[in-house]
């Protein structure tokens, strides 16, 4: 081990390295594509293949084949190992020294209160699938949650056939409009319980600091913006995107947050992301 950790240091003290690394962090635990992280991150194959073989070889990055795609995700074990060995070795088990003053406990039962949670869904547009999420949990449990969306580089106005699902679920879109993500950054804005981003791009962008350090997870869907063919077709995959995220919020709505630990709840959310059933396991 004493050689291995400095290897890995050494390894992720390349700023591109680095990148592709915390990448893969923002979107554990997702397996993501060769090109999407070369497009994500403006690489070429070749030089990709340079910083993943690395990450690989100290053993902080594993690789899968799916079909002809090569698949990559951060090895959680290796990388606790590595904080670890800081924390131990460095701090000599002292986390009053080495652990952030920002980083709340991860510990305990007592870490969410019976209150209103603040949350936020974040995609890149926030004109269809995040605009989804704000109106499904808002309508689901607005005396629960204080609930926001919010886009990284918004669309000027919601897209046309997410509105209209809305409209035939009953929702009301009167108030629904495109924001950018940073008037959530600003000293008077909400301090969140919750971040979600429910698209892939948003996921793979540098994220924003949030204070309080809340619990953050990827959910991320196909963007049916995308669809191409008939308005029927599009407006079925708007429907189907729809109902992928009323599936999930019925599953965060029924999880006892007051009753699991921080690494109970962000697990029972990172698996929401990687399913379209109903419901959710804690």
């Amino acid at each position: 081990m004493e050689q291995v950790i400095p290897n890995r240091l050494a390894t992720l003290g390349h700023p591109q390295r680095l990148a592709l690394f915390r990448l893969l962090m923002r979107r554990y635990p997702d397996r993501v594509p060769a090109t999407e992280l070369a497009q994500a991150l403006g690489l070429k194959p070749n030089t990709l293949s340079t910083y993943v073989g690395a990450l690989m070889q100290v053993g902080l990055v594993t690789q899968e084949r799916v079909g002809t795609s090569l698949r990559y995700a951060v090895d959680l074990t290796a990388a606790r190992d590595t904080i670890n060995y800081l924390l131990i070795d460095c701090c000599r088990g002292r986390p009053e020294i080495c652990t952030p003053n920002t980083t709340p406990s991860i510990h305990g039962n007592a870490l969410m209160t019976d209150r209103k949670f603040n949350v936020l869904f974040i995609c890149t547009g926030n004109s269809a699938r995040s605009i989804f999420a704000e109106s499904i949990l808002r309508d689901l449990a607005e005396d629960r949650f204080n609930v926001y969306s919010a886009g990284t580089r918004p669309q000027s106005q919601l897209n046309p056939f997410a509105v209209e699902v809305l409209k035939q679920k009953g929702h009301d879109v009167s108030q629904l409009r495109s924001k950018n993500v940073s008037e959530f950054q600003a000293e008077d804005a909400p301090a969140f319980d919750f971040v979600f981003t429910v698209c892939n791009q948003a996921a793979n962008e540098e994220c924003p600091t949030w204070p309080g350090q809340p619990i953050t997870a990827h959910w991320g869907l196909p963007d049916p913006v995308k669809v191409e063919g008939s308005d029927a077709e599009k407006s079925l995959a708007f429907q189907q995107a729809y109902g992928t995220l009323r599936n999930r919020m019925l599953g965060f709505t029924s999880l006892p947050l007051t009753s699991l630990d921080r690494i109970s709840l962000q697990k029972a959310l990172d698996d929401a992301g990687q399913t379209d059933k109903e419901g959710f396991s804690a």
